[in-house]
């Protein structure tokens, strides 16, 4: 299956992550050759405690300080890598965690990296994905519209997306800042908040 839709540009990350993170659901991510659809992802900003960026600068964390529309990536819990979209200004701690997708290029390698066969299972959490895509610290601060990435979308696509709590969060745990895709089988964790929550995510 080949990559179409409109690229997104680092200037569409350079705005409120809350802004952007629900606009993530439904665009197609890229990493040398493999990726998929978006289906779940996670905001998270500098006033945030449960946020990488809240108590300043470290070496670890640099790139989330960095320009927006660049890659953030740490190793969880000294295990798996996570995948962060840099947003807002150069200078605040702002990033949406990719936490699923659903594999649409590239499955036969993600299959490999993986070892497994089942694609729901390829790239159904933040370091799963990870994995499946090859992505490690030599990502960290490469650019987001620039090779070995690609973020595209569709302009005339409609997604539902829902929102809820985020997953493993001490601090501020209600609020709801984890996006997916409505109905999607790919998703990390089942996602479904009170219809209030519900909202319809679009691009332009």
């Amino acid at each position: 299956m080949t990559t179409t839709g409109l690229p997104l540009r680092r200037e569409f990350f350079a705005r409120s992550v809350h802004e952007v993170a629900p606009e993530l659901i439904g665009a197609m991510l890229v990493v040398d050759g493999s990726g998929g659809v978006i289906v779940e992802v996670e905001a998270y900003d500098q006033q945030d405690p449960a946020s990488h960026g809240f108590r300043g600068e470290t070496a670890r964390n640099a790139s989330m300080f960095g320009p927006p529309g660049h890659a953030y990536v740490y190793r969880s819990y000294g295990v798996h890598w996570c995948l962060n979209l840099v947003c807002e200004a150069e200078g605040v701690a702002a990033a949406v965690l990719v936490r699923a997708l659903e594999p649409r290029i590239g499955i036969g390698a993600m299959r490999r990296r993986r070892g497994l066969d089942d694609e729901r299972l390829l790239c159904a959490g933040p370091g799963r994905l990870c994995q499946a895509l090859g992505v490690t610290r030599d990502h960290d601060g490469l650019p987001l519209d620039a090779p070995p990435f690609a973020l595209l979308v569709d302009a005339g696509l409609r997604s539902e997306v829902v929102a809820g709590p985020r997953i493993g969060i001490s601090h501020a745990a209600e609020l709801p800042w984890r996006y997916g895709l409505a109905g999607s089988r790919f998703l990390s964790r089942p996602l479904r908040p009170p219809p209030a929550l519900r909202r319809e995510g679009r691009r332009a």
